[in-house]
């Protein structure tokens, strides 16, 4: 790995047992997390949830199935010097409010060169302050993600040892189930060996929130879009390329109820028109910077966005056979900033 000291992403080196990952991903984020988050109204909006008989359960199943992982949000209420509960809670955020502040958008490109790529839209108020985290535990699968302070991995953009490649895009859904939530499932995601075993996990679940993923995999010729809710989850193998916003496009998920944000709606619209254009193919980088368009654009810098979120970083992923090269742009700087 490769890095540029100028870039406003901070590596984050993190190793040792969940509950040290944890504690190691909280001290980073805490400067940010008490100048910033906890006085925001998302962050009161959502932990005033935390002690909600839904979010205890959540945190009981995640206890169960996945120890590790609430060892690991342990560790990082720890490290943020935060009640768990109310750390827990900010990592159920989509699983509690539709309109939780995550946002994004990914461009899919099958063939025997794989390339994602995908734009992390977030709170504009942690530009500067989230990290590239590379990951040793001492059991288990290492990898690298973008993270946000405050929040467990797996739920932007990563790639794990395992040559597995997951993006997460936002879906804001108006149904929410009573199972597992929905950053701890894209966080077991990373714990996964192969793409089947990641589509089993999330089509498995119990399953309480929403979200489009884009996974991929060294070794594995199958670009895969999985869409899931509490309700239901669909599986579409990708051979075409292709964009995802925020919202669920996938046939047999119709019916589903969502809310569609003026933002995602326009970005979806002007990336379908990018990928008829062929510029999606020929280059994804070029359509997450597009700023064209009727609607609100794909690269997102208003910091009077309707949806509060501004693009952060850019992580572009190539699968050639066995082999996973990944670059991550900040801002929207030619020249990547980290490569691996």
């Amino acid at each position: 790995m490769s890095t540029d000291r100028t870039d406003s992403l901070r590596l984050v080196e993190a190793a040792g047992s969940p509950h040290e990952i944890g504690l190691q991903l909280g001290r980073f984020g805490a400067a940010a997390v008490h100048g910033h988050l906890v006085g925001t109204r998302a962050w009161a909006a959502i932990t005033a949830h935390r002690h909600d008989e839904r979010v205890r359960g959540m945190a009981a199943q995640v206890r169960s199935r996945f120890p590790a992982i609430m060892a690991e949000i342990e560790g990082l209420a720890e490290g943020l010097e935060l009640p768990v509960d109310a750390v827990f809670a900010w990592n159920c955020r989509g699983d509690i409010s539709a309109m939780a502040p995550d946002g994004c958008t990914t461009v899919q490109v099958p063939g025997p060169r794989i390339v994602v790529a995908h734009n992390e839209d977030g709170d504009p108020g942690f530009r500067g302050a989230c990290g590239l985290m590379r990951a040793r535990p001492d059991q288990g699968i290492g990898f690298t993600a973008f993270v946000y302070p405050g929040s467990i991995p797996g739920h932007t953009f990563a790639a794990t040892e395992a040559g597995l490649v997951q993006t997460v895009n936002n879906i804001r859904s108006r149904r929410m189930g009573s199972g597992l939530p929905r950053m701890v499932l894209t966080r077991a995601v990373l714990d996964c060996a192969s793409l089947d075993a990641a589509v089993a996990l999330v089509e498995e679940g119990p399953r309480a929130g929403a979200f489009h993923l884009t996974l991929a995999q060294g070794g594995d010729p199958r670009l895969l879009g999985v869409e899931f809710t509490g309700a239901r989850a669909s599986v579409r193998r990708i051979l075409e390329p292709a964009l995802h916003a925020n919202h669920l496009i996938h046939d047999d998920m119709a019916g589903e109820p969502q809310i569609i944000t003026d933002s995602s709606g326009s970005r979806q619209i002007r990336g379908d028109a990018l990928v008829v254009q062929g510029q999606a193919a020929r280059d994804p980088l070029a359509t997450l910077r597009d700023t064209g368009g009727a609607g609100l654009p794909i690269r997102r810098d208003d910091p009077h966005d309707p949806d509060d979120e501004n693009t952060l970083a850019t992580g572009v992923f190539v699968i050639e056979g066995d082999r996973v090269d990944w670059s991550v742009h900040g801002a929207a700087e030619e020249l990547a900033r980290f490569h691996g």
